[in-house]
């Protein structure tokens, strides 16, 4: 039960930290409901099972230093240059109310869309793949299958409801009008912190 809390509490702790996956659920729910942002939280939490099933089934492929770990890095390092590129240019000009039931904002795309869009963001994100390793390399020698199993299906619960509540929270009309003035400025920031993130996964990505 101690590890369990230790587990669970570091996984959440990293997941309430604001990244691209948050930023995209956040957009997304804005520009087109939350409901079709839903898509985008199914990709995200896609994409988080299989770094966990891949992590604690001990394969070395996605450890730190690892070939294929540094390809990770240089392709979630555009990705994520590409989000941010994305954010800045929507800056001011995305509509400042939630979409009408059954209709798409133009440029969006559909739930479909938004789940492949999820589900890159959060695989070719690299801090995905090092907690996961970095997770799986302290519990995976001395933790029984079942419990690994265990954790999974917790962690992707757990991404998942996180998800929907942001893209619920902010997709609402009432918890939206709070953010007219000041989501210009919100995406403004978000690109640049894209832009950043994606900047210094790619240094040191090269570097290394």
């Amino acid at each position: 039960m101690n590890q369990f809390a230790a587990v669970a509490g570091a996984h959440f702790l990293a997941l309430l930290s604001p990244g691209p996956d948050f930023f995209l659920v956040a957009h997304s729910s804005m520009t087109t409901g939350w409901r079709r942002a839903t898509g985008a939280c199914a990709g995200i939490a896609a994409a988080n099972a299989v770094f966990i099933a891949t992590a604690f089934t001990g394969l070395s492929i996605l450890r730190p230093g690892a070939i294929a770990f540094t390809v990770v890095q240089i392709v979630g390092a555009g990705f994520l240059l590409y989000l941010g590129i994305r954010f800045l240019r929507a800056a001011g000009a995305t509509p400042l109310a939630p979409a009408p039931a059954g209709e798409t904002v133009r440029g969006t795309g559909g739930w479909w869309q938004l789940a492949a869009m999820g589900f890159g963001s959060a695989a070719l994100n690299p801090k995905n793949a090092l907690f996961y390793a970095g997770l799986a390399a302290v519990l995976v020698a001395g933790t029984r299958p079942e419990q690994l199993l265990a954790y999974g299906m917790w962690m992707f619960a757990v991404v998942l409801s996180w998800d929907l509540l942001v893209a619920v929270l902010i997709g609402n009309r009432v918890v939206l009008s709070r953010f007219t003035r000041a989501l210009p400025a919100l995406e403004r920031a978000s690109g640049v912190a894209l832009i950043v993130l994606g900047c210094g996964v790619l240094l040191t990505a090269t570097i290394h």
